[in-house]
């Protein structure tokens, strides 16, 4: 499943195409770059007439390389790429950097055909390549930042200018920085695989513009967890959803980087917002271990109560809990601390004194509830602190310096704003191994960072998926739907077919076309009843003033009739009626919106929330990548307001048995999931939910196709979802 990538960052013999022996090109950086750290390496220019390279002797050509190269350096431009891969790979050359941007279709498409079935591994295009720190590697094009130094971070980045960025502001060291480029062939994922034991990297942060391959990621991710590393993701640039789904309220109410934040938060892996962020969190997990036992929240610990306030409310807005101390560990803040009130945050000068014997009895108790995942101090360690100021800090650093050491969960001390820290405060918690962070956002995240990659979360996430596509897992299945001459909305019984298949009830319906059949057949379905305009042109039919409800008997059923007709001409002349639907009236249930959008790479995202015309405005909603369960579908309506509502909300409706409509939740996403190349959204809104019993039906459907799905999904290279 995962390529190796060990000839790309640990090569022994290095070709270089494209050293220029009259300029300073790429490749000749690359050369000097590799002289300078690592001269022993085999290093062989590849130049058509030279001889000599700076100082190194050259070959002619790729077929003139001698066997068994580890890795390639190819700095040409784009227009020679695949013939030169094609050369190496005859030459048996195990992998290749391709530098080179600028490829034009048929180039692209070319050198993407080549590497479908290539045995030489790939990485790039559009890269600038990779530095290996700790065996002082570097197949690089251009000078690395003078920071540099070897360290415990791994950083994989889509962008080199991101990644000098982070080089440039971390203090910790590096293992290995890979920037990924255009990633079409090897991944972050591949390198994470092999990161996962690299003895040298303690925590991975990922710069990504887009995952390719979900399910590759989230299994590289579990063994890079299992091993004791964070994955810190920071994911940049945000996408559309297709047109398909804009039809469809769920496109009101998902979008792509919805579907990307489900990702994260279902397989537990740390995010970061921003480049401060990232740092913080990369040099904190450089530091310690993260902590994953159990469930909490973060304590906040400092001397101003202003301070520690702000701290909390930034934790609020980025959702990081709060923990709440157990009965017994307030009692201990309280006596070792009088004035304290004994919860979280603690803000020690509210204390009437400081007992500096006594204060590391009460921060001990913290560290030891349960409820405590981590520990932020939050302390000023501008590097602007007058002498003065710092002397007198430094008895309660010193505390909380020797609190942290060997704590086992994360700590971590954080000046309150942006500015550089003063060197002496970051050199005397770094001897106890705690990070100086810079800023509270950055300073939050990164401790909440630190107990995330639980590896059960992704490893659960990945299982769930494999089971829910095994043929024994369901019986449902796409035989016999084509779609491919199909186009906009699905009718009406194909509708009712397809909710039919996958066991999903609807309510009992008829369609007439004419008043006279209207009133013959009325009686089918009883009164009151509720009339609908039938029509393949109208996505929703009450917002076209297409549906009357309450209707209770004949002539209110005329009536309505000719309303409809009025309002769809009058709103939508070009609409085509095919006739009118005739429902029972179930006004007295409580309407769930139930739908899904597609949202390549990861598939279809189901959404649940409260349903009818309001929907959009309610914005009531839970989110979960198909397929899952209905033990999954149960926590998403919970999640919900209506939810709440179903479960006796102020007994504003009977407490109402939620199992019928987390079945039909579960049924959908894995439709959703079977139809995943075809349809692009679908809208059950609303699905009526009687109170009480909590039988469910649908009574409005919506499902799109998206004949461009399926190509869309064919050209993300290695979608497995």
């Amino acid at each position: 499943m995962f390529k190796d990538v060990n000839s790309l960052i640990k090569p022994e013999s290095v070709a270089v195409i494209g050293a220029s022996a009259k300029r300073v090109s790429q490749g000749n950086l690359v050369i000097a770059n590799l002289l300078s750290a690592n001269p022993q390496k085999t290093i062989i220019p590849v130049h058509p007439t030279a001889a000599l390279i700076d100082g190194l002797r050259a070959v002619s050509s790729p077929d003139k390389l001698p066997g068994d190269i580890d890795t390639a350096v190819v700095a040409i431009p784009a227009n020679g790429v695949t013939d030169a891969l094609i050369q190496l790979q005859r030459n048996n050359v195990r992998s290749a950097i391709v530098f080179a941007n600028g490829f034009t279709p048929a180039e692209e498409r070319d050198l993407r055909s080549f590497l479908d079935d290539s045995s030489i591994v790939v990485h790039g295009p559009n890269c600038m390549g990779l530095i290996n720190a700790n065996d002082q590697i570097s197949l690089y094009p251009t000078r690395p930042s003078e920071r540099l130094k070897p360290g415990g971070i791994a950083l994989l980045a889509q962008s080199g200018s991101a990644a000098i960025s982070v080089m440039n502001s971390a203090g910790a060291g590096f293992s290995k920085i890979v920037t990924m480029g255009s990633e079409f062939q090897v991944t972050a994922a591949d390198y994470i695989h092999w990161l996962a034991s690299d003895e040298f990297t303690k925590v991975i942060g990922v710069i990504t513009e887009e995952i390719t391959d979900p399910l590759a990621f989230a299994e590289a991710t579990t063994l890079a967890n299992e091993a004791g590393k964070t994955v810190v993701v920071l994911k940049v640039g945000t996408s559309e959803i297709g047109a398909a789904a804009a039809q469809a309220h769920t496109g009101a109410l998902i979008s792509n980087q919805d579907a990307y934040d489900q990702f994260f938060l279902e397989c537990d892996l740390a995010i970061a917002r921003d480049f401060d962020e990232l740092v913080a969190s990369l040099e904190s997990l450089a530091n310690q271990q993260r902590w994953t036992s159990g469930a909490g929240g973060i304590a906040v610990v400092g001397i101003s109560g202003g301070q520690t306030a702000l701290a909390c409310d930034v934790a609020d807005r980025r959702s990081v809990p709060l923990a709440k101390f157990a009965d017994a560990t307030s009692e201990t803040i309280k006596r070792y601390l009088p004035g304290s009130i004994g919860t979280n945050p603690i803000d020690i000068g509210a204390t009437r004194e400081i007992d500096r014997m006594q204060l590391p009895k009460a921060l001990d108790a913290v560290l030891n509830d349960e409820a405590v995942t981590g520990l932020a101090f939050i302390q000023d360690a501008q590097d602007s602190l007058n002498p003065r100021s710092l002397g007198s800090y430094q008895s309660i650093l010193e505390t909380y310096a020797n609190a942290g050491e060997g704590s086992g969960k994360p700590v971590v001390l954080i000046s309150p704003t942006g500015q550089n820290l003063h060197e002496t405060i970051v050199e005397q918690f770094a001897a106890r191994r705690i990070p100086t962070l810079r800023g509270l956002h950055a300073g939050i995240a990164a401790i909440d960072n630190m107990a995330r990659g639980n590896p059960a979360r992704a490893r659960e996430w990945t299982s769930a998926r494999k089971a829910h596509r095994k043929p024994s897992a369901n019986q449902h299945s796409t035989a016999g739907w084509n779609f491919d001459e199909k186009s906009g909305v699905l009718d009406r019984q194909a509708s009712a077919d397809l909710l039919a298949q996958y066991e999903i009830p609807h309510v009992a319906s008829i369609v007439v076309e004419t008043k006279q059949e209207a009133d013959s057949r009325a009686p089918e379905i009883g009164f009151p009843l509720v009339a609908k305009v039938v029509s393949t042109d109208i996505p929703h039919r009450s917002e076209s003033g297409g549906v009357i409800t309450g209707i209770k008997d004949r002539a209110e059923l005329e009536g309505a009739m000719e309303l409809i007709a009025s309002s769809v001409s009058a709103r939508f002349p070009q609409a085509g009626i095919q006739g009118f639907e005739l429902q029972q009236d179930l006004s007295d249930h409580v309407e769930v919106l139930v739908g899904f959008t597609q949202t390549p790479p990861f598939g279809s995202l189901l959404v649940v929330g409260a349903g009818g015309t309001m929907v959009e405005l309610e914005s009531d909603r839970a989110l979960r990548l198909a397929p899952f369960g209905v033990e999954d579908a149960r926590k998403m309506v919970a999640e919900t307001k209506v939810g709440k509502l179903l479960s006796g909300y102020r007994r504003l409706v009977p407490e109402t048995d939620i199992e019928p409509l987390s079945r039909l939740v579960s049924s959908l996403s894995i439709m959703a999931d079977d139809f995943r190349h075809s349809l692009g959204a679908c809208d059950l809104n609303p699905v009526m939910v009687q109170k009480g019993s909590g039988h469910v039906c649908t009574v409005d459907t919506l499902f799109v196709i998206d004949r461009d799905l399926l190509a869309r999904n064919q050209a993300v290279k290695g979608t497995k979802l």
